[in-house]
């Protein structure tokens, strides 16, 4: 008998309470009005893609038919950047990297919640400018290394700082238009700053903030930015504040705030126009990395890399899959901890169903076959006695005694019976009644676009109040939340989220809510202790005629395990320099029902690991003693070795064991290796000559020839020029390196067309990622 538990959905507290949220809202918003990081970051991702796939398309002559607006789906970017048509792994790839760019962003309100200078509060202009410029030359050195997860994960919360700027200052109230493109271009000055003991800000008015900033402000431009303080009221005479219910600052002369965080800030009204500038000012900084590493290397760091892999298939359709999971799969090898263990192969197939059941008994098993899946198998495993029967959606069944039936074609091979479905008449409900009191196993597979991704989430209160990704296991009795995106299609509804257990004999029905754009949230309460696994069901509509709706499930092929022990870690810093040591503080507790036991007492085995082998410490076992409240506490640490390049990214897995009853949980915490930069300065161009033989007909201008010629230099204290690429225009380049008088690199380079092209624009990059364009032109 199913135990079956409905829930509802829970949220904390503090998301429905206006003012507890200090920069845009990190993941989720549910009054349905107001753009988060999420959305912000997900919008810039899929324009920008879109706008790199066009450009490779039109330099290859390929079509690219399609539009590049707010309507862009991870899934339509996909499909049109896909040179061969695509795969369904391509798909489920993008999203993964988007997601993890977007939770990157989102635990800069968890680790940096306090910092000013993350979220440019109190007119910390200069240092919220210098983590922009030292993570952005972090990203570059990780695409340059090869080490994309890292840069992407760097790269999300570099966008969190450069986001929140919009929403912080008054740049929007300025009148401004574009983004301020001295935040990623370091070697412009930062103007027309507002002093310390310039007053930015009056009163008030009531509840109405609409002019509280100062005319004088206004007419003279000047910038500035509110300032929070959860602990003091303290600022500077006559300063705005950043205004919630948090900002102890906002409480003081001149009251009240300009954050525009969401539709209900202080300055709320301009929360659209803040967040889409956000948008432009993450395009733009996406751009300056994409001229920095290239075409191919950026689509790779945005999770697109036109190619993913991994199987024994012989249709050229997936010849473009092998090369990436190849390489993705030595990642995995290297970092197991954050990941449930997943069957091999998975992300090649979607599951329909799966279920184990220990000990065994006879059972019926309901699954839906939709018009999306291809090749589908059944496998079935148990003792020699084990027998079955297939029941199809027409009313058509076959036993396990027929090798090839109306339904079936079927093989055996010890222990294991596979069922090839025919071809016809798949779509709809069927039945696989079992009947072995010996344990057994059924998975239901097939390839299909349509397959779902699921991250465990879990909720933060006080100043930032939402929700970040939760890497580790959930406790056992305690609520769970996931997000959840599907892909494959244009239009889905997911009608149910459950949660069951791999025998089947326990499920939990998840409460959901749509966030758009294919992500749904999802909650479950009471999770007993077990192991399970997501089951998703929902409604397909054609997206041709959007009249036909099929309905559909799909299984996740990774597990969530429960535990009793919680592992919680209290990092402040997840930027690390080489040759330096981090301590990273941790508590182990014992729980029940998903609270920590206070009477609880143990001790627990700990393993710290890095996927880096860097040198660690930590403590072989933590002891729970009687009187600690349930919990003890230890530290680790991690040194980065002074040879480590900017770029790196380290995972550090702390694991604790209840060496009783072996239990285990653990806390993942990533770390990137952010050098200091000390290149600043793009390089500098400077045209040498322009000279042609081109006539004044266009008719023969494919006859002859002109020439650009162009000097390149990164200055003496430079890092020097490493590349030199065409952006816009065919021709070829050659270049060459000479000494000037100053003792400074010099690259020439020699551009050379027909006369049919008119305008060459060129980028040079130095040995950081600083980049230059320069434009040679010729008129005839």
């Amino acid at each position: 008998m199913t135990a079956r538990l409905t829930v509802t959905l829970l949220m904390a507290v503090s998301l429905s309470l206006p003012g507890l949220i200090h920069s845009f809202q990190p993941l989720f918003t549910f009054d349905g009005k107001s753009s988060t990081h999420l959305h912000i970051t997900q919008r810039a991702v899929l324009w920008k893609t879109a706008e790199v796939c066009r450009d490779i398309a039109a330099s290859e002559g390929r079509d690219f038919s399609l539009t590049i607006d707010d309507s862009l789906s991870a899934d339509s970017v996909q499909r049109a950047c896909s040179s061969t048509g695509g795969s369904f792994l391509s798909s489920l790839r993008y999203r993964a990297s988007i997601a993890e760019m977007c939770f990157s962003n989102a635990k800069v309100d968890v680790v940096f919640a306090l910092s000013e200078k993350h979220h440019f509060d109190s007119e910390t202009f200069q240092k919220g400018r210098d983590i922009i410029t030292s993570g952005v030359a972090a990203v570059k050195s990780s695409v340059k290394s090869d080490n994309f997860v890292a840069g992407r994960w760097i790269l999300g919360q570099v966008c969190h700082t450069l986001q929140d700027f919009y929403s912080h200052s008054n740049w929007v109230e300025l009148g401004n238009t574009a983004p301020y493109g001295a935040l990623i271009t370091p070697d412009q000055p930062l103007e027309n700053l507002a002093g310390l003991s310039v007053p930015t800000c009056r009163n008030c008015k009531g509840q109405n903030c609409a002019d509280n900033i100062l005319p004088d402000v206004l007419q003279q431009g000047l910038l500035t930015s509110g300032y929070f303080n959860v602990f003091s009221s303290e600022k500077p005479q006559g300063k705005c504040s950043h205004g919630s219910f948090f900002d102890k600052t906002s409480n003081r002369d001149p009251v009240g705030g300009i954050n525009k965080d969401d539709v209900g800030s202080s300055h709320g009204s301009l929360h659209h126009t803040a967040a889409d500038l956000a948008v432009n000012a993450t395009m733009e900084l996406l751009e300056d990395i994409r001229l920095a590493v290239g075409d191919q290397n950026f689509l790779q760091l945005m999770g697109l890399s036109q190619s993913s892999a991994l199987c024994f298939i012989t249709k050229g359709s997936m010849s473009d899959d092998i090369a990436t999971v190849k390489s993705v799969a030595f990642g995995f090898i290297d970092s197991k901890r954050g990941t449930e263990q997943e069957l091999c192969l998975s992300e090649l197939q979607v599951t329909v169903l799966q279920v184990v059941k220990i000990p065994g008994k006879p059972d019926n098993f309901t699954f839906t076959v939709d018009g999306s899946l291809k090749d589908i198998t059944v496998y079935i495993t148990g003792a020699s006695s084990l027998t079955f029967k297939l029941s199809g959606p027409t009313g058509l069944s076959q036993s396990s005694s027929e090798t090839g039936g109306p339904l079936a074609s079927s093989t055996a091979k010890g222990n294991l019976r596979r069922l090839s479905l025919n071809a016809d008449n798949q779509t709809g409900s069927w039945q696989i009644t079992v009947n072995s009191n010996s344990p057994y196993s059924v998975k239901v597979a097939g390839q299909s676009s349509v397959n779902f991704l699921y991250n465990l989430v879990e909720a933060h209160e006080g100043v930032h109040a939402d929700f970040s990704l939760k890497e580790g296991r959930p406790l056992s009795g305690s609520n769970v939340s996931l997000m959840i995106s599907v892909t494959g299609s244009d239009i889905v509804k997911v009608t149910g989220v459950t949660l069951f257990s791999s025998s089947g004999s326990t499920e939990v029905d998840g409460s959901l809510q749509a966030l758009g754009g294919g992500n749904f949230f999802v909650t479950f309460t009471g999770i007993p202790a077990g192991e399970f696994v997501v089951l998703l069901k929902g409604e397909d509509s054609n997206s041709a005629t959007r009249s036909t709706t099929t309905s559909f499930q799909r299984q996740a092929s990774t597990r969530i395990k429960t535990s009793s022990i919680s592992v919680t870690t209290q990092v402040t810093n997840i930027n690390v320099e080489p040759g330096s040591t981090i301590s990273i503080p941790f508590t182990v507790a014992a729980t029940s029902n998903g609270v920590v036991n206070d009477s609880a007492t143990g001790t627990f085995t700990l393993r710290a690991i890095n996927d880096r082998s860097y040198a660690s410490t930590s403590p072989s076992t933590v002891t729970v003693a009687a009187g600690s409240g349930g919990a003890a506490s230890g530290t680790v640490t991690l040194t980065v070795p002074s040879s480590a390049a900017s770029g790196t990214g380290v995972t550090l897995s702390i694991e604790a064991e209840n060496t009783a009853d072996g239990d285990i949980n653990y806390a993942v915490v990533r770390f990137s290796v952010t050098a200091k930069v000390t290149d600043f300065s793009r390089p500098v161009c400077q045209e040498v000559r322009t000279t042609s033989n081109c006539s004044s007909s266009v008719s023969s201008c494919s006859s002859s020839q002109w020439e650009f010629v162009a000097s390149f230099t990164d200055g003496v204290n430079g890092t020097g020029i490493e590349n030199v690429n065409i952006r816009k225009g065919n021709g070829t380049l050659s270049r060459k390196t000479t000494a000037g008088e100053g003792g400074e690199e010099i690259t020439v380079v020699t551009f050379s067309t027909s006369c049919c092209k008119q305008t060459v624009e060129l980028t040079a990059i130095d040995k950081v990622g600083n980049v230059a364009t320069c434009v040679g032109q010729v008129q005839w």
